[in-house]
């Protein structure tokens, strides 16, 4: 027995770095060298990207607004998404841990007492026709147990690398929570900021209008202008407040969602953001690094590249299962029945020797594990090479969306200048008499269409960069989120 369990220690020593499987290589990834193309500075856009390295660690703050960074700073500590991540990290955790005790050896404690009796009529006990002889005796018994399988051939160390895997997959998840939560409390933001300006355009115009009204219905009243043309000028007023409570709507959706996504009350910030703000402006040169720093801080390239990690160690893992497990058990405990004897050395029981487990046959199940890991290995690829594709496509198209809606934008300055000016001579015509009121009233109808689009252009600007930060992984490098930081 002695010799037995000195060569499978002696085996266990000389093996101890064989590990069957598939030995994991990070994939190599070619992308281009860089975005493109982008626009030379000397462009008219007012703000311009470029290729320089990319500054995404708290990208909001170049938006110039504190109480978007105040925001972002009570969603980052609240946001109950964030935190059922961080509750999953704490569970890969602890799952490596378990992954990690494989590889010691296991060890209980044992202690019972029992009441027990022999048959009278059951072979061998009914030849034991003795007078005297005990047929009912009570048992005690104190001992301990021991077992450690050595991992020969790495199926526990493969396992850890799974596991390690994917720890760090459950912690780049995290990661893109927080990218994403960061996103949605910016954009919210800015929408929020859109639909005040809406409204103030709109009580501006309302106002105007009014004006107008009240002007038609006095030149009526003088024979200078028609019934025909106080029901327009009343129509107008009335289509005008029509878009009131539908933009309040809005701004109230938007105040809602900000307070759910910082972890409070939907009403908790109305008084906080009532007060009409600007929307915020982006900064005027935007540096957005190069397609290769994207496949390092991108957190979901990240957590794609762990998941093949993780399913690389899995194929070891299956293979190791083909292979003989060898193992080594001992038990030591003492017995007997009568209490008092149980401390003496006599009552003592022991085993020990090590053991051999080799599946000879089982119909190709442990091969068809295998190949079915080999087949999830090829799918963790697969996937992370999409992944990688679909994170430059959503750059490409947050860069061309910034671009485009900046020409958009350029545009609609250019119509609402000229739809001032030509409101401005319409006004002035029709007190003169020298125009139709219908004029007037087309002008100032294309001249609140005009403002309107140009707010709505100006937000969806700043929500562009927005996208195109959370397309380029920016953000999850904040205090609560950086590699290496405790999560709690």
């Amino acid at each position: 027995m002695a010799r037995l369990l000195i060569m499978a220690l002696s085996l266990s020593l000389i093996l101890a770095g064989c590990k069957v499987g598939p030995d994991y290589r990070p994939p190599q990834t070619a992308v281009d060298g860089a975005f493109g193309p982008l626009p030379e500075k000397a462009s008219a856009q007012p703000y311009v990207l470029t290729a320089g390295s990319s500054q995404t660690a708290e990208w909001w703050t170049t938006l110039n607004d504190p109480d978007l960074n105040s925001l972002i700073e009570q969603a980052v500590k609240a946001n109950h998404d964030l935190r059922l991540a961080a509750a999953r990290v704490r569970e890969a955790r602890a799952r490596r841990a378990v992954a990690g005790a494989g590889q010691y050896p296991y060890l209980d404690v044992n202690a019972a007492e029992s009441r027990n009796r022999f048959s009278k009529t059951a072979a061998p006990y009914s030849a034991f026709n003795l007078p005297g002889f005990p047929w009912g005796f009570d048992l005690y018994q104190a001992g301990f147990d021991a077992s450690w399988e050595l991992d020969v051939f790495g199926a526990v160390r493969r396992g850890v690398e799974a596991a390690d895997a994917g720890l760090e997959a459950s912690m780049e998840d995290r990661r893109s929570v927080l990218v994403s939560v960061v996103a949605e409390v910016a954009r919210n933001y800015v929408e929020l900021r859109g639909y005040q300006q809406q409204l103030e355009i709109s009580d501006r115009n309302l106002q105007t209008q009014r004006q107008t009204l009240e002007l038609t219905v006095d030149r009526t009243h003088k024979g200078a202008a028609t019934q025909l043309d106080v029901s327009r000028a009343a129509a107008l007023v009335s289509t005008t407040e029509a878009q009131l409570p539908l933009l309040r709507n809005l701004q109230w959706q938007a105040m809602h969602r900000l307070a759910v996504l910082i972890g409070q009350q939907p009403g908790a910030l109305v008084k906080t953001l009532s007060a009409v703000k600007p929307v915020p402006v982006p900064p005027a040169e935007v540096p957005i690094g190069v397609p290769a720093e994207l496949l390092r801080r991108r957190p979901d390239i990240r957590r794609a590249e762990r998941d093949l990690a993780a399913a690389t160690a899995r194929v070891g893992m299956a293979t190791a299962d083909l292979y003989p497990r060898f193992s080594l058990t001992g038990s030591f405990s003492l017995q007997s029945s009568n209490f008092n004897d149980l401390s003496r050395w006599d009552s003592r029981t022991f085993g020990f020797g090590p053991a051999f487990l080799w599946p000879v046959f089982d119909a190709g199940r442990l091969r068809a594990v295998v190949q079915a890991s080999d087949a999830q290995q090829e799918q963790a690829l697969v996937r992370y090479e999409q992944t990688v594709l679909q994170s430059l496509e959503e750059v490409h198209d947050a860069i061309a969306a910034f671009i485009t809606e900046q020409d958009r934008r350029r545009s609609l300055q250019e119509a609402v200048r000229a739809s001032q000016e030509s409101t401005d001579l319409a006004e002035d015509l029709y007190r003169k008499g020298l125009t139709d009121f219908t004029t007037v009233l087309d002008s100032e109808q294309r001249l609140y269409q005009a403002q309107e689009a140009l707010v709505e252009s100006e937000t969806t600007v700043t929500t562009s960069l927005v996208a195109l930060y959370k397309a380029l992984g920016g953000g999850w490098e904040t205090q609560q989120g950086k590699p290496g930081q405790t999560q709690k």
